[in-house]
């Protein structure tokens, strides 16, 4: 790897995004896999989780979280550009509700290292469950 590219990594992982390849990174790191069969194991999952999704499935991963589609009904939108009025068709999209565990294991981490910022809707939230 170039000093460009380790630069470009750093940076990414710096600013707390995770992407595509240092997932697979990761998962042949730990697992102990080549990138190619890690990579096929990501895709695996990640292609799983639309199927099951675009057949109207929920998807629970116990300790994890559930990932779900919300409908969203057609509306009259707005042209940002021109001012015009447009039809918006309804649609689905995807939903990712955190788990229990997730919640706990984040808010234990990021506890010891000084906390995180939260809006009052995330504590609202919080308080409700």
């Amino acid at each position: 790897m170039e000093q460009d590219d380790f630069e470009a990594n750093d940076a990414s992982t710096k600013a707390g995004v995770m992407t595509k390849a240092e997932l697979v990174d990761e998962v042949a790191r730990v697992v102990q896999l080549t990138k190619k069969q890690a990579e096929t194991i990501v895709n695996i999952v990640f292609d799983s989780i639309v199927d099951s999704l675009r057949s109207g499935q929920k998807i629970e991963l116990r300790g994890f979280g559930s990932f779900r589609l919300r409908s969203r009904k057609s509306r009259t939108g707005r042209n940002p550009k021109t001012g015009e009025k447009v039809e918006v068709p309804s649609k689905k999209i995807p939903y990712f509700k955190p788990g229990k565990e997730l919640k706990e294991l984040i808010n234990k981490t990021m506890g010891d290292t000084g906390g995180t910022e939260t809006s009052p809707d995330e504590e609202e939230r919080a308080a409700s469950e």
